[in-house]
C-alpha cells in the first residue's frame, strides 16, 4: 500500500513537473518568436536625423561637440537664412575648442512642393546674403561664392560668405541648403579666416551626410 502511494506521488510529481516544463517553453518560445517578429516589421525611421559631431569638417586642434537637438528656432538667427525659418524649424548647435562652429536646421514640411519652394526661398536669401549684410550694416563688407550643387537626394546647394568689419575682423562662413522629401536641412560653418580657411570638401562630405540622415 505504501509503495502504491509512493508511486501515485511521484507520477503527480513528474506531471506537475512536465507541466510547468511546458508552459516555461510555451512562454518563452512566443518571446523569441515575438522579437524577431517586431525586429521585421519596425518602420524604418520616419524623424530626421542630425549630424553627429564626428560627421563635421575635421579641426586639426580640437573634437567637435555638440547640443541637444531643439524645437524652434534658434536665438540669434544664423545670418542669410533666418529670417525666413518657420516656427516648426528644429536645430542643433556644434562647436570646437578653438573659434570654430556649426549649426544644423531641419524643418519638416507640409509636403514635399511645400519643401521644394523653401528649400528655393533659401537658396534665394544665400545667393543675395552678401549684398543683404552690406544693406544692413555700412561697416561690413562682405564677398560670397557658390561652390553648385551636390547630387544627393533632391540636391544640395552649397555656399561661401566672407566678411570683413570695420574694426578688423575677418570671418568665413560656409552654408548649404539640402532637401529630401518634405524635409529641408541647411547646415551652417564658420570661423575666423577667409576664402582660403574654407574647409569646402570637407563641408560638402558633411552636406551629404546631413541630407542623407534626413530619412
Amino acid at each position: 500500500m505504501g509503495e502504491t502511494m509512493q508511486n501515485r506521488t511521484r507520477a503527480v510529481r513528474t506531471r506537475g513537473i512536465r507541466t510547468a516544463v511546458a508552459a516555461l517553453a510555451a512562454v518563452a518560445g512566443v518571446a523569441a518568436a515575438a522579437v524577431p517578429a517586431a525586429a521585421a516589421t519596425a518602420p524604418a525611421s520616419d524623424t530626421p536625423r542630425y549630424l553627429e559631431p564626428a560627421e563635421l569638417p575635421p579641426h586639426p586642434s580640437s573634437p567637435w561637440y555638440a547640443g541637444a537637438v531643439t524645437a524652434g528656432r534658434p536665438d540669434p538667427l544664423p545670418m542669410c537664412v533666418g529670417d525666413a525659418l518657420p516656427s516648426i524649424t528644429s536645430h542643433r548647435e556644434y562647436w570646437t575648442e578653438f573659434d570654430t562652429n556649426a549649426q544644423q536646421l531641419t524643418v519638416e514640411g507640409r509636403s514635399e512642393q511645400w519643401a521644394k519652394d523653401f528649400a528655393a526661398l533659401l537658396r534665394k536669401d544665400l545667393a543675395g546674403c552678401a549684398k543683404k549684410l552690406m544693406r544692413q550694416d555700412p561697416d561690413i563688407t562682405a564677398t560670397q561664392k557658390y561652390y553648385g550643387r551636390l547630387d544627393v537626394e533632391e540636391g544640395a546647394d552649397v555656399y561661401g560668405i566672407h566678411t570683413v568689419s570695420a574694426w578688423g575682423s575677418s570671418d568665413i562662413g560656409l552654408f548649404s541648403v539640402g532637401r529630401d522629401g518634405a524635409a529641408v536641412t541647411v547646415v551652417r560653418w564658420g570661423q575666423m579666416g577667409t576664402f582660403q580657411h574654407a574647409q569646402v570638401a570637407d563641408f560638402k562630405a558633411t552636406t551629404v551626410t546631413a541630407v542623407n540622415k534626413l530619412y
